[in-house]
């Protein structure tokens, strides 16, 4: 009897996981035309516990889509307006004296939120990025000593300019890879636009999104996306990706263990979103750029020949044999 009850579970767990997307895409999408893809990387990264990198060129929605997914949320919604003058107490919070009552106090940062916009994040200097290190990995913060925990629904969403900007900084190998997926917006196309304007003119902002989830909400579906079955032949199609990056002469930085387990878990909460209780080979296949090409390193040879990892990555998926199920 126990036997037939944990399919009907775990169906119930991804239909419930399947709504709360569907929800929370029909609330973004007020605010945001067109762009369903980068929608839902947004929201597979909310179900996956992961961190979200928003990389295009100035006015192209990236704040209004972070903006726009907190307002659908019934979650403290923070900001941080990244500019090379702040310090990483800006971010974390800081200890400071309190005549009155003879005694330190902490006054915690904007970090200290459940969804954290990170604006514009390369403008800030490389020790002022790195503050978001632990946080966005271990869901703490330390200051002076004394360990913090941060909510447990705690998400970055982080805009990023084009590096050849000016004014920008790097993000450093070890931030891009605390990353779950980067997605870029893009120019919209003509009909899109237009629409998008008539959505303004009406006053269709972030500010008039009602919130269709709740914490409580995000929790539950993050633990159905946990019970996602994973076969072995399709951890084994992953991991040949994986390999794969480690060991082609056109990358000198690999896919780390840290990016494994983000694509495995990535391609759990698209098989959730999608009504399914287990992941096919195609759920690993469409996330692999999303979520490894920005932790990637071209040899500079590659970078001469014009090739970007997000090519490397199609490559080296495409040539990987996906697994078949045989009778």
């Amino acid at each position: 009897m126990a036997i037939d009850s944990q399919p009907k579970a775990s169906e119930a767990g991804v239909s419930s996981v399947q709504k709360l997307a569907t929800d929370i895409r029909e609330s973004v999408q007020r605010v945001i035309v067109g762009k369903s893809e980068t929608i839902d990387l947004a929201v597979l990264a909310l179900l996956c516990r992961g961190h979200v990198l928003l990389e295009d060129v100035p006015g192209t929605g990236k704040t209004t889509l972070a903006k726009a997914l907190a307002a659908s949320l019934d979650c403290q919604f923070g900001r941080i307006q990244f500019t090379p003058d702040l310090v990483p107490a800006d971010v974390l919070g800081v200890n400071f004296y309190n005549v009155s009552k003879s005694e330190f106090e902490f006054r915690p940062g904007p970090v200290f939120s459940q969804i954290l916009l990170a604006d514009e994040i390369n403008r800030a200097t490389p020790r002022t990025q790195s503050a978001l290190l632990e946080a966005m990995q271990e869901r703490q913060v330390s200051i002076d000593g004394v360990t913090t925990e941060l909510p447990e629904t705690f998400m970055v969403m982080a805009t990023l300019n084009p590096v050849e900007m000016e004014g920008t900084f790097p993000l450093p190998e070890a931030q891009l890879d605390r990353f779950m997926v980067r997605a870029s917006l893009g120019y919209p196309d003509r009909d899109e636009e237009s629409s998008m304007l008539d959505r303004f003119k009406a006053g269709e902002t972030p500010d008039a999104i009602q919130p269709s989830a709740t914490s409580t909400d995000i929790i539950a579906a993050r633990n159905a996306v946990d019970q996602v079955k994973v076969d072995d032949t399709v951890r084994n199609y992953l991991l040949d990706i994986i390999e794969k990056t480690r060991s082609t002469e056109s990358l000198r930085l690999g896919a780390s263990p840290r990016a494994s387990l983000a694509l495995q878990h990535a391609a759990q909460g698209r098989a959730a979103m999608n009504g399914r209780d287990y992941v096919l080979p195609d759920d690993v296949k469409q996330l692999t750029v999303p979520v490894l090409a920005h932790r990637l390193l071209a040899e500079t040879s590659t970078q001469l020949r014009g090739q970007a990892t997000d090519q490397i990555v199609r490559e080296i998926t495409e040539s990987t044999p996906v697994p078949i199920e045989r009778e």
